[in-house]
């Protein structure tokens, strides 16, 4: 369970002060896939970030109960110089899981082959992801942060992933942003928008997928 309390963040950007959380009061529950949808630039990310502690609110509070993945998609818990498979193993120890089982799931479910040892500042964005993703599945956790990682590769590794995920949402929950709305009706059971700082949540997939719909539509009509 995730519950963010009278949150706000700000940050100023190009001179002007852009609002990605303004009091924003919602519970994540245990065991929802929750999609998180909203225009490019209004803060799912840095929302996501927010949640896994690596940014701090302006105000309010955020509890998590159970534990928390990074956010998946998000490269910086790497350190560049070490290879991936290197990688895997310290991440391992911070968790501790099984070193080796987890690198054999990482090596078989990323597909980066003979990649997978060597260091990680070699590797383009995509395969940053799927090292991300594939450590990430590889870990129990009771919530999961995912950043569109599951659109990186082509067809038959986006099913692979989603089969993966849809796979760990049977004993955890998620919250989840991706731009296929699709895929948010494939692997969430609940929608929240974000938009101009506020986040509203919906128990129904598809409502929260038409509220989505409308924001898009009428900042497309003020842009015409």
């Amino acid at each position: 369970m995730i519950r963010l309390e009278n949150v706000s963040k700000s940050f100023r950007l190009r001179g002007s002060l852009r609002t990605i959380a303004d009091n924003i009061t919602v519970t994540f529950p245990k065991g929802r896939s929750v999609g998180l949808l909203g225009r490019n630039g209004a803060g799912k990310s840095s929302l996501l970030r927010m949640i896994s502690g690596a940014i701090a609110p302006d105000t309010g509070k955020i509890t998590v109960v159970g534990s928390l993945s990074w956010p998946v998609g998000f490269s910086g818990s790497f350190h560049r110089d070490l290879t991936g498979a290197q990688n895997t193993r310290f991440i391992a120890r911070v968790y501790g899981v099984d070193t080796e089982e987890l690198l054999d799931f990482v090596a078989d479910f990323s597909e980066l082959g003979k990649q997978f040892h060597q260091p990680v500042h070699t590797y383009s964005s995509g395969m940053k992801s799927r090292l991300a993703f594939g450590i990430s599945m590889g870990i129990h956790f009771d919530m999961y942060l995912v950043d569109e990682v599951t659109a990186v590769g082509d067809a038959s590794f986006q099913e692979k992933s989603e089969a993966v995920f849809t796979n760990r949402m049977s004993t955890s929950g998620a919250i989840f942003i991706s731009h296929s709305l699709a895929s948010i009706r494939r692997v969430c059971t609940a929608v929240a928008t974000l938009e101009n700082g506020v986040l509203t949540y919906f128990d129904n997939v598809q409502e929260g997928i038409e509220h989505h719909k409308e924001h898009m539509q009428r900042r497309s009509d003020r842009v015409g």
